[in-house]
């Protein structure tokens, strides 16, 4: 059976990697195609192509956050000297000396406690980190995934519920086809007397009058297709792969078939009042179905 997932879905993975504290959080809401936003350390921005590559081949439906933050470096971190910055301090130093006609020896241990002065290179500077962190992300996205199917399974349980009253009021509604049926027989066979009763009908207008009529009056089209919609609708939450468009599709055409049903049986009497029942009935579960949809990937 297919797995259905939610486009809505948070995970937080924590880890040490290389001596740091590592924190990588992945959440996601609904979105008309994949949309991924990264914040990342400037770092690990080198790793950006690799980041979207893998959360690709995880989700592919949804606005996507992915948020790491590194901590400082321990025994192992990877300082480098700014290089710019030394060589300005240099330039600062002589040039200060000169102005005081003075030759002081540069203290290296004074300038390198300035902020700035030592750097973390970045993380493709060591493949082990980077792929330790890349499988931080997997594991996360692991995670990720898994808070999504919950979600999906129960927008899944809901699908079914709903699904079950919509085809209950359909059936309702082909049990009354018969009676309505005959209301709507007799209102054609007054409608064609009183264009009878005036010599002058045109013969034309009156096979139109009657053709229109029973257009208007059928509801047997509306109600095949609303079935057929209901099994196709069956059919694609078991499908792989995305499926929320093709369930929001479904539910569109549905809700057009419940208008029209309902525009035909406006004024059907009595009997036409409990397929109007059945026809509210209907759009509600639909448009309750279609806000589901929403979250579906």
């Amino acid at each position: 059976m297919a797995t259905i997932r939610s486009m809505t879905g948070f995970a937080r993975v924590t880890g040490e990697i290389a001596g740091r504290d590592c924190a990588l959080t992945v959440k996601s809401v609904n979105h008309k195609a994949l949309d991924v936003q990264l914040h990342l350390p400037p770092m690990a921005e080198v790793l950006e192509n690799e980041f979207r590559q893998t959360v690709r081949k995880w989700i592919n439906r949804g606005y996507v956050q992915v948020n790491l933050q590194l901590g400082k470096g321990g025994a192992n971190g990877n300082l480098q000297l700014n290089e710019k910055l030394f060589q300005a301090w240099l330039t600062a130093h002589e040039r200060a000396a000169y102005l005081l006609g003075q030759t002081p020896e540069p203290q290296v241990e004074a300038a390198l406690r300035l902020p700035g002065m030592l750097v973390e290179g970045e993380i493709a500077d060591d493949s082990g980190f980077s792929a330790e962190l890349l499988g931080l992300l997997e594991a996360a996205l692991g995670e990720h995934r898994a808070f999504r199917e919950r979600e999906g399974a129960a927008i899944l349980e809901d699908f079914h519920q709903r699904i079950a009253v919509v085809a209950g009021c359909a059936g309702e509604v082909s049990a009354l086809r018969e009676e309505a049926t005959s209301y709507f027989a007799n209102r054609l066979r007054k409608r064609l007397e009183e264009l009878l009763s005036n010599a002058n009908v045109d013969p034309q207008r009156l096979a139109q009058e009657a053709a229109l009529l029973a257009d208007k009056t059928d509801i047997s089209e509306e109600l095949t297709r609303l079935v057929a919609h209901i099994e196709e609708l069956e059919q694609a939450l078991q499908a792989e792969g995305e499926v929320g468009k093709r369930v929001d599709f479904l539910l569109q055409e549905m809700n057009r078939e419940a208008n029209t049903l309902l525009a035909k049986t406006a004024s059907a009497g009595e009997f036409g009042l409990r397929i109007t029942s059945a026809g509210l009935t209907v759009k509600g579960e639909i448009e309750k179905m279609r806000e589901q949809a929403l979250n579906l990937e």
